[in-house]
């Protein structure tokens, strides 16, 4: 039988994200672009907590597929700034995203999503499912 050559691929991406998300455990190293995130497996379900300051629910898309959760806000400033004139301005745009590859299938149809105060919650349940797409509504 023969191996899938994207595996190798898949492969390696795991193990550079694992090397920098314990670089970014040990000295605090973010990668910009990237959401910071925790992952627990709470024996039943795992549970990610993504931190996205500033960010409304509108802005973030979360999709379940082939047991990778994709995690994707976008930010665009547009509001005009009646009186005066900005001397910086650093906050017009900001995309970020991650990717986290869950090691057990999780039971697509009772993933929740919470947004309360910048923070993201997402609860997934163990379990085997089928491998199609799923979106994720956030409430």
């Amino acid at each position: 039988m023969r191996r899938n050559p994207f595996d190798e691929v898949e492969e390696l991406l795991d193990r550079v994200s694992q090397q920098v998300e314990e670089g970014m455990a040990a000295g605090g190293l973010q990668v910009p672009g990237t959401v910071p995130v925790d992952v627990a497996d709470r024996n039943e379900e795992y549970v990610v907590t993504a931190d996205l300051p500033g960010y409304e629910t509108e802005d973030i898309e979360l999709t379940l597929s082939d047991g990778t959760l994709r995690l994707e806000a976008d930010r665009i400033d547009e509001g005009e700034f009646a009186e005066g004139h900005y001397i910086r301005r650093e906050r017009t745009e900001t995309s970020v995203n991650r990717r986290i590859r869950l090691p057990e299938p999780v039971d697509e149809e009772a993933v929740a999503a919470g947004f309360e105060n910048g923070v993201l919650t997402v609860r997934l349940p163990k379990e085997s499912g089928d491998e199609d797409s799923k979106q994720i509504d956030i409430e």
